[in-house]
């Protein structure tokens, strides 16, 4: 039998992208292995640290070290995160962490963890690491199916958008067996190398397969066939985190809502306001955000529509000059319109919220399905077109706006009558059927017994790994 590690003698050490949508989840799985009472070690630029640490719960088991990013010509320097860099700068930033190495090898010698958890992208974590006789693990932030579909080692042969069409040999027989020529279009960005660099595809292949173990962000009961294809593709088990649903608010978050949310939602009745949001870093093209809007105008339903540019764009501009003229004017009444950031936790947590039409990024999803709001799914990128299908299709927990297989197009009639499926016609299919697979899967993430055991699983895991 293995020996077994106690909990405080395993050290952690946690090293996300450099992304807020990737750093995220690493500080949700360090907040519930440091409850756990691990010690864990959290890497992150400075400029980040102000924000990790208003959501790292800093107990004696958890630190924040800040790392120097190396300087890459063609990169600003003092922008620590993707929030505030074009996507050109993106990709410089990468390389920029390549040259971290020495740096990396100097911490790993100081700090001396068991393990390593850390951010595909960074795929000569395990060679420096395993000098050092550390184990690694690469998480996946990413849904079961999206890594299953797209990351797969046959993938490698894949160079045209006609090969994504189809899933790969040996995939899952779920809802799940091609998809669009749009979607596919946009998935050919993994495979494309920037600066002479290794592409997202070579990264995560590289880095999954020459680390210790694999971590993913779900769970069987949800993604259960996905997972066993990943463990079968890369010959090594697939450690779980769990969905990492957020701690709850207290009154579902509604207390922590500004008083400018609070009263403008007070004006509605119960489950009547559709609130859409895409997040920092998913953005709409202009004929999006019209025919968004014209959709939204047409529910006749109160809504708040949150839109957000790339770095560099004055945001304020471009709504007067992306939404349809007179559009502001017209929903006045029942509609607000808001760029920046939101809070979202609360806003879904309020009763009079009744409809949450969203890009389908996976922590979005958890926390949509966590409360009482049908889903609406709009994919605008990458691994949310996978995200929908598992939704709307696997789980049926949403209804997917309908869309124009070559380019994606949508129209505001599309918008409008999905908004209406999961709102107004809820006596019919799809609607009905949505409702009742949304409030099992609601019980099944807000069972903590449930959750907890997750990370128990895992903890446990890691402790017969040490040694």
């Amino acid at each position: 039998m293995a020996a077994i590690a106690p909990e405080s003698e395993v050290h952690i050490v946690m090293f996300p992208w450099l992304a807020f949508g990737h750093i995220s989840p690493f500080v949700q799985l360090a907040n519930k292995l440091s409850s756990h009472g691990l010690k864990i070690s959290f890497l992150s630029a400075p400029g980040n640290i102000t924000r990790i640490q208003s959501s790292l719960l800093l107990t004696p088991s958890a630190q924040i070290i800040p790392i120097s990013i190396p300087p890459v010509d063609g990169l600003p320097p003092n922008l620590d995160s993707t929030a505030q860099m074009t996507p050109l700068m993106a990709e410089l930033l990468k390389k920029a962490l390549d040259l971290m190495q020495p740096q990396m090898n100097s911490l790993l010698i100081q700090l001396k963890p068991h393990f390593v958890i850390f951010d595909p992208l960074v795929n000569w974590v395990p060679k420096i690491a395993s000098q050092l006789g550390i184990k690694t693990i690469a998480f996946s932030v990413f849904s079961a199916i999206s890594f299953a579909y797209v990351m797969v080692p046959f993938r490698s042969q894949t160079a045209k958008s006609d090969d994504l069409l189809k899933s790969p040999p040996g995939f899952p027989s779920t809802s799940v067996t091609s998809i669009n020529r749009f979607e596919a279009q946009d998935l050919l960005y993994v495979y494309k190398k920037f600066y002479e660099g290794p592409s997202v595809y070579q990264r995560t292949v590289e880095a999954m397969s020459s680390s210790n173990a694999l971590i993913i962000k779900t769970c069987n009961e949800m993604e259960g066939a996905y997972l066993n294809f990943i463990g079968n593709q890369f010959g090594k088990k697939v450690l779980l985190t769990g969905p990492l649903v957020p701690d709850p608010e207290p009154d579902s978050g509604v207390n922590i809502l500004d008083e400018k949310w609070r009263k403008w939602l007070s004006q509605f009745s119960s489950k009547t306001v559709t609130f859409c949001s895409f997040g920092s870093e998913t953005f709409l093209k202009d004929e999006q955000i019209k025919e968004l809007a014209l959709g939204l105008e047409a529910t006749s339903l109160p809504f708040i529509l949150v839109l957000n540019f790339p770095a560099g764009i004055e945001a304020e501009e471009e709504l007067k000059r992306t939404l349809p003229e007179g559009f502001i004017e017209r929903v006045k009444e029942r509609g607000m319109v808001h760029t920046g950031w939101v809070q979202q936790k609360g806003i879904l947590g309020h009763e009079n919220v009744g409809c949450f039409l969203c890009h389908a990024g996976f922590s979005s999803l958890i926390e949509g399905i966590m409360n009482d709001c049908q889903i609406v799914l709009l994919p605008l990128k990458g691994d949310q077109f996978l995200n929908s299908r598992l939704i709307g299709g696997d789980l049926k927990v949403g209804v997917e706006v309908n869309r124009r297989d070559e380019d994606g197009y949508f129209g505001k009639l599309d918008v409008e009558e999905a908004v209406r499926k999961v709102t107004m016609d809820v006596e019919k299919e799809p609607g009905k059927s949505v409702r009742m697979n949304h409030e099992k899967w609601r019980e099944f993430l807000l069972n903590s017994d449930i959750q907890d055991k997750f990370i128990t699983d895992l903890v446990e895991d890691l402790k017969t790994r040490v040694y």
